[in-house]
């Protein structure tokens, strides 16, 4: 594994032509302001910081790449899930291609220990954070070995997942 500069993170994110996330946390710091926004009723703010990520994906989609997304999440869902779960169709409707799996689904499958991408099925990229849920490092990898092993958990996990406008969280 390289550790690579968030810089890197993004110039290969923007190169790849089909990307492929995992995401196995139930938390994320870096989206604490807009979580303090949902708690405290601002969905404004909150609709602004997804549709961000919409015009992302769209613009993504529109050159003709792709982006699926798996998240794998507790039940009952944290609060910042619960947002999460609200919000994410604004990014849907951008052609974001999202599913969730409940975590009570995966206790037999085999996941990276960390989020990750897959790029282009050549190249993994792994977010590495810490105890308070804010990003420690950023992690490369084209090791075959480690690649495939990604891309099949994230081809496993987007089978038992629900597509986002099927999810009715328990």
């Amino acid at each position: 594994m390289e550790s690579i500069s968030a810089q890197r993170r993004g110039e290969l994110l923007s190169s790849a032509r089909d990307v492929v996330k995992l995401e196995l946390r139930d938390h994320y710091a870096m989206d604490a302001e807009t979580l303090e926004a949902y708690r405290c009723g601002d969905h404004d703010v909150v609709k602004a910081a997804y549709a961000e990520t919409a015009e992302e994906i769209a613009d993504m989609l529109a050159s003709g790449r792709s982006w699926r997304r798996v998240r794998v999440v507790s039940e009952p869902l944290s609060e910042y899930q619960r947002m999460a779960v609200e919000f994410s169709g604004v990014a849907v409707d951008a052609g974001e291609e999202l599913r969730w799996l409940p975590r009570r689904l995966v206790s037999a499958v085999a996941l990276p220990g960390n989020d990750c991408f897959v790029l282009d099925g050549l190249a993994a990229m792994f977010n590495i954070l810490d105890g308070t849920g804010d990003r420690a490092d950023i992690q490369y990898s084209a090791d075959p070995a480690v690649v495939r092993f990604c891309a099949d958990a994230f081809a496993t996990a987007w089978t038992l997942a629900t597509p986002h406008r099927d999810y009715h969280p328990e």
